[in-house]
């Protein structure tokens, strides 16, 4: 993973807020690459660790509900870049069609084997091959649907710089996000005006403290913090 030349970016993220984080990351590009080499290798590991989990998550998804087993939506990552995001399904088929794009509190829609997958994070387990692939890092801004990226402040657009990721700082001091939405018609008022920022601010610190061995303390920390 290598950082591309400032005028190679978009036109969007050639803003004065997004060169500070540039800047940063253009003296840490051995570790961007050794990031890349980690995902690579951890990604590996992992399927093949997950293979047996992942399948009988898969039979009891099927055994619970009706519709597809993966859930795939439209995230963006790197540099403004639109990819699939892979999730095992939690949800009723098309819920996204049945209310709003983020999880409320109590939300009717989450089905019944899904709520313990949300609750241990193991929905996030397909991710491993959007990791592989490149889509994604282990550590990293969450990636969110082009909705809310249209509606980024200049410095959000520096969390573009590098791979959207499973987890992160921001990931687990918001970790049960659902239930701060708890009226429908201001969910993404909340999410847009108060839970965003807060979540950017950790996340744009995250370049400030990167480095492979910060990543390891997050992902620590995240397991940590779903056994808890």
């Amino acid at each position: 993973m290598f950082l591309c030349k400032w005028e190679d970016l978009p036109d969007y993220m050639q803003n004065e807020q997004v060169r500070i984080y540039y800047d940063v990351l253009s003296k840490k590009k051995l570790s961007l690459f050794l990031k890349r080499i980690t995902d690579i290798i951890l990604s590996l590991l992992l399927i093949v660790v997950l293979a047996i989990p992942m399948v009988i998550i898969a039979v009891l998804i099927k055994c619970d509900s009706k519709g597809n087993i993966i859930f795939k939506q439209v995230r963006v990552t790197t540099y403004g870049r639109q990819f699939k995001i892979l999730k095992f399904r939690t949800m009723v088929q098309n819920a996204e069609n049945k209310g709003n794009l983020l999880t409320e509190a109590n939300d009717s829609r989450i089905t019944g084997i899904g709520g313990f997958l949300r609750k241990y994070r193991l929905d996030e387990f397909p991710q491993v091959f959007n990791v592989l692939v490149g889509d994604m890092s282990f550590v990293g801004t969450r990636p969110e649907v082009p909705k809310y990226v249209d509606m980024y402040t200049p410095d959000m657009y520096a969390t573009l710089l590098t791979p959207a990721g499973i987890t992160s700082m921001a990931s687990i001091s918001f970790k049960d996000n659902d239930e701060l939405f708890t009226d429908p018609a201001l969910v993404d008022k909340n999410y847009m005006e108060i839970i965003l920022p807060q979540k950017m601010e950790l996340n744009l610190d995250y370049y400030n403290k990167f480095n492979v061995l910060y990543d390891f303390k997050v992902m620590y920390k995240t397991v940590g913090g779903v056994l808890k």
